[in-house]
């Protein structure tokens, strides 16, 4: 029988509501037999996650200080949810066994991966579904990298003769036995590896909202939810930094053609967005929109350089990005032109070595001028419509204009999937915008 991977975030695993919530979404499918719970995370604003607490007592613990006050206040959440859920089970045992742990070695991954672990053991006896510790089936090697053909060997062998199973995100063991985790947010890995393991239909995400959207909503009032979005799309939308996914949860699905599903918990009757592989079948009624989606990031400088006869100078280009390369600074962007080049670099990147890029710039290459303007910001517009549809980049430039926006780079990928457009930081808000009104409202 085809199977789904469900990943719940530890919002949707915050207390006993939500865990109700959750049991309704995987009881409504009985293709769902494969759960990968977070710790619990906030209930409210000001409320603090489990996994930051478990910080805070390894860190006590580290330090000889007494951490009695601050476990018990974990004890206190777990032991809630459980009451309230009508759970005939204690985890007692496994409190003390963690406070004896800390104690005697206050491992920072252990301590982390107690949520996780806590959480799947709670979830899987009120589902009523087998308990699989990821320690058993997670493998990293001794430097912390994971083993995923290994990984993938101990998941089949272990589920082979389960109906269902509850396995932990966010952590695993090394060769050598010892708990490592994967960086906050890893239980999307979690169940991205488990979804390729047993050769899932789907990989679930459930998180706190109805999937990606065309825009950042702090800055476009209600975004649409893109619908459909290719690996390659988000590649590019996530580059910018729009995502709700960790980026380490692709590969495993993706090699594997398995599509994934980001839903929310808290309305699951919205279909969310669906990720798919790059040769997807789209039929039209899928794309709605020329763009899939709109993404900014703030924090670059770009070095602008001239110097006539450049074109014919063999060698310019490379001499100047071995200059970057010597003082460990990498690029974004190249636009050139016959006598001029601009280089668009991460201004964290580039700002402690300026005066040395700059002096090895002048000494390799003897531009005619050299300059930075910093405060730069770059937003890529991305859609695999753009490429079969004329005028898009004329539509662009024309919201710019519209909105006395200076474009003062603009970069086209050969792929035609994604243009890049640098303009200021102060101006990034207002030209999401206008690109927002000039694909997504002018085409509803």
């Amino acid at each position: 029988m085809s199977s789904k991977v469900v990943k719940f975030g530890g919002s949707s695993l915050a207390d006993a509501k939500q865990f109700e919530k959750v049991a309704a979404i995987i009881k409504s499918d009985p293709k769902r037999k494969y759960v990968v719970p977070s710790a619990p995370g906030k209930r409210f604003s000001d409320d603090i996650k489990v996994t930051d607490m478990l910080y805070k007592c390894c860190e006590k613990a580290g330090s000889g200080i007494d951490f009695s006050e601050d476990f018990q206040l974990i004890k206190n959440r777990y032991n809630d949810i459980i009451s309230q859920l009508g759970i005939d089970m204690s985890l007692d045992d496994e409190f003390e066994k963690i406070i004896s742990e800390l104690k005697a070695r206050p491992a920072k991954d252990y301590a982390a991966s107690r949520g996780e672990y806590l959480n799947g053991k709670v979830l899987a006896k009120y589902l009523g579904f087998n308990f699989i510790d990821a320690a058993e089936v997670i493998i990293f090697d001794t430097k912390g990298s994971l083993l995923l053909d290994d990984t993938v060997k101990a998941i089949r062998a272990r589920v082979k003769s389960l109906e269902n199973a509850v396995i932990p995100g966010f952590y695993g063991r090394t060769t050598e036995g010892i708990v490592k985790t994967f960086s906050r947010g890893g239980s999307d890995v979690t169940g991205s590896i488990v979804a390729n393991a047993v050769r899932a239909d789907i990989y679930e995400n459930w998180t706190d909202v109805s999937g990606f959207l065309v825009a950042d909503p702090r800055i476009v009032q209600n975004p649409d939810v893109i619908s459909v979005i290719t690996y390659r799309e988000l590649r590019e939308l996530a580059y910018m930094g729009a995502s709700v996914l960790h980026e380490d949860a692709i590969f495993p699905v993706r090699s594997a053609g398995i599509p994934i599903n980001i839903r929310n918990t808290n309305r699951p009757e919205d279909d969310g967005t669906m990720i798919v592989s790059d040769d997807f079948d789209f039929s039209r009624e899928s794309m709605k929109h020329t763009i899939t989606g709109i993404a900014g990031r703030k924090g670059f400088s770009t070095i602008n350089i001239e110097k006539a006869m450049m074109n014919s100078e063999k060698g310019f280009g490379m001499k100047v990005l071995k200059v970057l390369f010597d003082n460990g600074v990498s690029f974004e962007h190249m636009p050139s032109g016959i006598d001029t080049m601009s280089i668009t670099v991460d201004s964290s990147e580039f700002e402690p070595v300026r005066e040395k890029v700059i002096a090895g710039i002048r000494k390799e290459v003897s531009p005619d001028h050299i300059d930075v303007e910093d405060n730069i910001a770059l937003l890529a517009v991305v859609g695999r419509r753009m490429k079969n549809t004329r005028g898009t980049v004329a539509r662009i430039f024309a919201s710019m204009a519209h909105a006395r926006i200076n474009v003062k780079m603009i970069d086209q990928g050969s792929s035609e999937l994604n243009v890049i457009i640098g303009v200021s930081e102060n101006d990034l808000p207002e030209a999401i915008r206008r690109i927002y009104d000039m694909f997504i409202n002018s085409e509803k």
